[in-house]
């Protein structure tokens, strides 16, 4: 309690808090072998390079449309959470595929959720798109602005490939991922997050005009006018360097060393990045959640759709410390730990 003018006035402290996780992919698996007619490349190139064995590519005879995957999402992390729409007070989209310029992605997924009582906007932060999302809604519920939140990371990514190009095509693929997150006095869940941007590079990752061609396998492709050009080796070595970082910022913030973290949930973009992250980090590759081999890079979306997994895989338990680590177009990239509420 403190007086103001007179007035007792009951400080209240709001920790954000994860209370339940969804994910949807696409129901079309596209193989490394597939790729091999659509590109100068092969299995053995593309698992050695990335260790990505397959992905999702969304398509339009089936309802796979960036609002679509979102909606079956969060869906799933409302249940989970126990939490309906009308209870949802913020929705908070981090994509750059939205299935039209404007509105947001968020506004249509309130919309298919009947969240009516929801403020609804999407953030574009590249794949780096939910880590800020779910900051916005971690600094809402701190100022108590915010009690009960949706947080969704979701991209179509083959709507913006360059099916000519082996460079990027084969890393890239579609999904969704979602979480809820809920005011609470308990300490825990969000510990803190921390964000950087360096807009000299946005070189290394960027939209250019032009995406006509299709594959012919890949018919029902809903293809957005423009298309990815990266910079792949030095985005690489950028990525692991600023991962690198960031997260040793976020673990010193937090007064905890590299042990002391349970899992290690990272942007799937690349194994190889993930690997050398967990060795500059001093933390053991069985202490680091994978699936790029299955989904591949499905930019805002891949941390989530991973925390889902794990989540109902047991590989998360309550009080657990859970490392967050995102990197993309931007620059964007940005660490979060959490401990563990569900």
């Amino acid at each position: 309690m403190k007086q103001i003018k007179g007035l007792k006035v009951t400080e209240m402290i709001h920790h954000a808090h994860i209370a339940g996780t969804g994910s949807s992919m696409p129901e079309r698996i596209l193989y490394n072998k597939d790729l091999e007619s659509i590109v100068d490349t092969s299995d053995e190139w593309i698992v050695r390079r990335s260790g990505i064995r397959e992905r999702r590519i969304s398509s339009t005879e089936r309802d796979e449309s960036t609002t679509d995957l979102s909606t079956r999402a969060s869906t799933k992390a409302l249940e989970m959470a126990g939490v309906s729409a009308e209870e949802l007070d913020m929705i908070v989209v981090g994509t750059v595929t939205s299935d039209r310029q404007f509105p947001s992605t968020a506004c249509m997924v309130q919309e298919a959720l009947d969240a009516r009582n929801g403020v609804a906007f999407d953030v574009s932060a590249g794949c780096s798109g939910f880590l800020y999302a779910l900051n916005v809604v971690n600094n809402a519920i701190q100022c108590g602005t915010s009690r009960t939140a949706l947080v969704v990371g979701v991209d179509r990514l083959s709507s913006v490939i360059n099916w000519q190009d082996r460079g990027t095509c084969v890393l890239l693929a579609d999904g969704a991922g979602a979480v809820v997150v809920s005011s609470s006095p308990n300490e825990g869940g969000i510990l803190s997050t921390h964000l950087k941007t360096d807009g000299r590079l946005w070189k290394l990752l960027y939209s250019s005009d032009g995406n006509a061609y299709t594959p012919d396998i890949l018919q029902g492709l809903a293809k957005i006018p423009f298309h990815l050009k990266m910079s792949g080796s030095r985005l690489f070595k950028k990525a692991i360097e600023c991962l690198s970082s960031i997260s040793r910022d976020a673990l010193k913030h937090n007064s905890l060393s590299s042990d002391e973290i349970d899992l290690v949930v990272p942007h799937q973009a690349n194994i190889r990045i993930i690997q050398a992250l967990a060795n500059n980090l001093h933390i053991p590759m069985d202490k680091v959640y994978t699936n790029i081999h299955k989904y591949g890079n499905t930019s805002s979306a891949t941390i989530p759709i991973a925390l889902d997994e794990a989540n109902r895989e047991g590989r998360l338990n309550k009080g657990d410390h859970v490392l967050l680590m995102t990197f993309g177009a931007g620059l964007t990239w940005g660490a979060s730990i959490l401990k563990w509420s569900i």
